[in-house]
């Protein structure tokens, strides 16, 4: 039977790109599970160690998978597809989860979905209403990635503008890093900011043009005013802590902005949503709904659990595909980040 045609399309998804374990089911594009097992050791270390993350995977996989099948209700030989993520991440992580994938599908004699993980945070919009409509454009920003997409069609994705060096997330982590917040930092300036003036401290935006980012200029100058402020008050830090995260967050957020509003304004378009683990920053999401509603934009931004890696994100584009019959040979290999 074409695969289209099946009564009910059951897919288990994998999602192993850096530290976190993550398996979903998903069954005629409703999410049943969505379980995560994350690795606190690399708080340790000041972020993520991919030897610990790899062996880490390894030891998550079955459980994560097996607690994700029984919460949704689905048995092994109920299974469509299975699902994982091909890349970009770490390759020893990624290669834990798509050795799964690949054995299990083999055994059960299904097909094998490979995912873009970038594509699967934009598709994360999917999941649950409302949705966008194409055509839409997606500020999809994590750790690794800042990019400006225009989706035309699930599959039909072009980037307008991307970072030429770092990326939003790794700006969040390395001011952390300078304040000596512990690993992961992003979330910790979010909630200090909460108590901070975001106008306390001016830091310069970067003057790159059209719809590309660059993030490097501004961790350094945030790095040299701290070092400066320290040697003049070692007590700087603490005694700004809250007004710096506050200074730093809506630096970066103001230069997410500003290109995503240039690219709005260039193609038109009114629908515009945000993606990527950063989307889980409080001032960004107020920040996209302000201006929304300013300039008539419909936005969008998944809930908290499809922002930062999940599962659920890659079993919804895997269910897309699957309807479309784009699947993987076994032979397929992960690949890193770029």
């Amino acid at each position: 039977m074409p695969a289209n045609l099946q009564k009910d399309i059951i897919i288990l998804a994998i999602e192993s790109s850096c530290d976190d374990t993550a398996a979903s089911v998903i069954k005629n594009g409703k999410i049943l599970s969505n379980k995560v097992a994350t690795q606190a050791i690399h708080e340790l270390y000041g972020g993520v160690v991919p030897e610990l993350a790899s062996r880490a995977h390894q030891q998550n996989v079955v459980p994560v998978v097996d607690i994700a099948l029984k919460e949704a209700g689905v048995g092994l030989n109920q299974l469509s597809a299975v699902a994982f993520t091909k890349g970009p991440g770490l390759i020893g992580s990624l290669m834990v989860g798509s050795s799964f994938a690949k054995s299990l599908a083999h055994a059960l004699h299904i097909p094998l979905v490979g995912v873009h993980h970038m594509q699967a945070h934009v598709l994360a919009h999917f999941i649950n209403d409302p949705k966008p409509q194409f055509p839409f454009l997606c500020l999809t920003v994590s750790g690794g990635h800042t990019q400006i997409v225009k989706l035309n069609s699930y599959f039909n994705q072009e980037i307008l503008g991307k970072t030429i060096d770092d990326a939003a997330g790794e700006a969040f982590d390395k001011a952390a890093k300078i304040l000596g917040l512990p690993y992961p930092g992003g979330p910790l300036i979010d909630k200090n900011a909460q108590l901070g003036d975001p106008k306390a401290f001016a830091f310069p935006q970067p003057n790159i043009p059209e719809l590309d980012y660059s993030f490097s200029g501004l961790k350094t100058s945030i790095l040299y005013f701290i070092q400066k402020q320290v040697k003049e008050n070692p007590s700087f830090i603490e005694e700004n802590l809250a007004n710096l995260c506050a200074s730093i967050q809506y630096a970066i957020v103001k230069h997410l902005m500003k290109k995503l509003q240039l690219a709005a304004t260039q193609t038109g378009i009114k629908e515009i949503s945000l993606a990527g683990g950063v989307s889980a920053n409080s001032n960004l999401r107020k920040t996209l709904e302000e201006t929304g509603q300013k300039l008539g934009w419909n936005t969008y931004i998944p809930a908290f659990e499809y922002c930062t890696d999940n599962a659920a994100m890659i079993a919804m584009t895997a269910h897309y595909k699957y309807l479309e019959s784009i699947f993987e040979e076994e032979d397929t290999a992960p690949f890193p980040r770029s």
